[in-house]
């Protein structure tokens, strides 16, 4: 299992690990799950997916929400499969819910009420976030704490929980209070790719114009003429800082900019779910080749 910040290459890395160890690649990630947006979710390049399967990137559609609850099941199955066949997998992703969620070990609460979902989504469209999660203090403080509060769709569903039934709600404070207890599904090597800060903050920037240039404002234009995005795809970074600036609201500069300032925030919260990692080998990759990282990673796993 690999797991580090975004715009560290931990793709490339794994895909160099999975053609010494002969495996297949499962994705852990929130956002690359989405078909019709590959720049701007950071998935696989046509020739990474070429030289090893990949499995779990860009098959729900851009209209549809997806939940880290029906990741797991289908990362169970392909994991499951892949083993069945006597496949190695190599785990990768920087969403750390998704990460566990495939290792297994979490209990999701109960499914949401249409209605009841329905309502809170109006209210966070009309409200905006920061309402929702100062009731969401007011009514159960400590839901509140283990809840991500800046984040609209933690705060959405610790909301739901409590209008579903108190058990949900103590499922989603247990989820969040200790989401690497033990009960992994599978034995596994659990890896936490690293790199210092400024190094981190030059990537992304690299990576951000990158995107820009590969044609990510093209991507999503042609996406959003599609129909409208699902909300838990409208979180993606870059998606709302790029429509704005389709919408004529700000510059392509300044889409740009804000994009980047949020990827590293996703960063320090990246980083603060490796300090949680249990047991995990913290391997540096500044300055080192995917292909490099990848042989390090390979004789460890041997030994």
């Amino acid at each position: 299992m690999l797991f580090g910040p975004t715009a560290l290459g931990k793709t490339a890395i794994a895909v160099e690990l999975a053609e010494r160890l002969d495996a297949e690649i499962v994705t852990a990630d929130s956002m690359q799950v989405y078909s019709g947006l590959p720049i701007l979710t950071n998935q696989p390049t046509a020739d990474q997916a070429a030289r090893v399967p990949h499995h779990l990137v860009g098959f729900v559609e851009p209209e549809r929400d997806f939940s880290a609850a029906e990741y797991a099941r289908l990362a169970h199955k392909a994991i499951d499969d892949l083993q069945a066949r006597g496949r190695r997998v190599v785990l990768e992703g920087g969403s750390g819910l998704y990460v566990r969620a495939a290792l297994g070990g979490l209990q999701f609460g109960p499914a949401p009420d249409p209605a009841t979902r329905a309502a809170l989504e109006r209210r966070l469209d009309e409200e905006g976030v920061s309402a929702l999660a100062a009731e969401l203090r007011r009514l159960d403080p400590r839901l509140a704490a283990t809840t991500d509060l800046a984040n609209p769709r933690r705060v959405l569903r610790a909301m739901e929980s409590l209008a579903l039934h108190d058990d949900a709600g103590k499922a989603v404070r247990a989820l969040g209070g200790e989401l690497w207890a033990p009960g992994s599904r599978y034995t596994h090597t659990l890896v936490a790719l690293t790199a210092d800060r400024d190094v981190l903050h030059r990537r992304i920037a690299e990576r951000v114009d990158r995107m820009v240039a590969d044609g990510a404002l093209d991507e999503l234009r042609a996406v959003r003429s599609a129909g409208p995005l699902s909300r838990t795809l409208r979180q993606a970074i870059g998606v709302r800082e790029l429509s704005a600036c389709l919408d004529g609201v700000i510059t392509l500069e300044g889409a740009v900019a804000q994009t980047r300032q949020r990827t590293r925030r996703l960063v320090r919260r990246q980083l603060t779910w490796m300090r949680k990692l249990p047991d995990a080998a913290t391997i540096p990759v500044a300055g080192d080749s995917p292909g490099a990282v990848a042989a390090r990673l390979a004789a460890m796993v041997s030994t």
